[in-house]
């Protein structure tokens, strides 16, 4: 019998994850597409990093830092938050590994919008914070359902991540990624067929509908 537990944490943590990269994503990919400070080109490459960086190096100094011996894994122990080996540290582990698949989308979509759309709406007499809720965020729906359907899937797939900040608890950090490990090392391949299985067919949709909404988009622009 197959432990559907995997799954359904693996689809909490994405969900979750989504959700706070949507919440402090879109403001951070507005600030990029805007901004014109001389250390922007610094908050890009940080926000990118994750793109080039080994999943299990990022893992690796996140544990570092949220172990109890450490300064802030100390300062944290104080509010009772434990973060190493937890649901909550995953979240802020992936939140962290997916940043880019939702900021880049969406900074790249709002530094396309024409410079005349927020200067009518500051004609108007609209502030910045209501144009860019108001104005430009619907003018880039595509983009933001693109950047959200991304971050989930991407989350779907960690596995350094996960293994070297969260370890293999069951129903704490055994997401599908690292269920899968795990059956294959125990030699149940049945398990493991079933569980990469329904990665790989979520992967597929996953693909597809940002392809389509893609073609969508252009179709609309032309």
């Amino acid at each position: 019998m197959i432990d559907l537990q995997p799954l359904w944490l693996t689809a909490r943590l994405a969900a979750t994850t989504s959700c706070i990269l949507l919440l402090l994503g879109v403001p951070l990919a507005g600030w990029l597409a805007h901004s014109r400070r001389w250390y922007k080109p610094l908050a890009e490459t940080l926000v990118a990093m994750p793109l080039v960086l080994p999943p299990s190096v990022l893992g690796f100094y996140l544990l570092l830092a949220f172990s109890p011996v450490s300064l802030l894994g100390q300062w944290l122990q104080g509010f009772h938050i434990q973060l190493v080996f937890s649901f909550a540290g995953l979240v802020v582990g992936s939140v962290l590994f997916s940043l880019p698949f939702m900021v880049q989308p969406v900074a790249a979509a709002l530094s396309s919008l024409p410079d005349n759309l927020r200067e009518a709406s500051y004609t108007l007499g609209k502030s910045r914070l209501y144009t860019f809720w108001h104005v430009e965020l619907p003018c880039i729906k595509p983009a933001l359902v693109a950047g959200l359907v991304m971050s989930f899937a991407h989350t779907v797939g960690e596995f350094g991540l996960v293994l070297m900040l969260g370890g293999n608890i069951p129903g704490v950090s055994r997401v599908a990624s690292i269920a899968i490990y795990n059956e294959v090392e125990v030699l149940n391949y049945p398990a493991a067929h079933v569980y990469a299985a329904v990665l790989c067919g979520f992967s597929f949709l996953v693909v597809l509908a940002v392809n389509l909404l893609r073609r969508h988009s252009e179709r609309l622009a032309a």
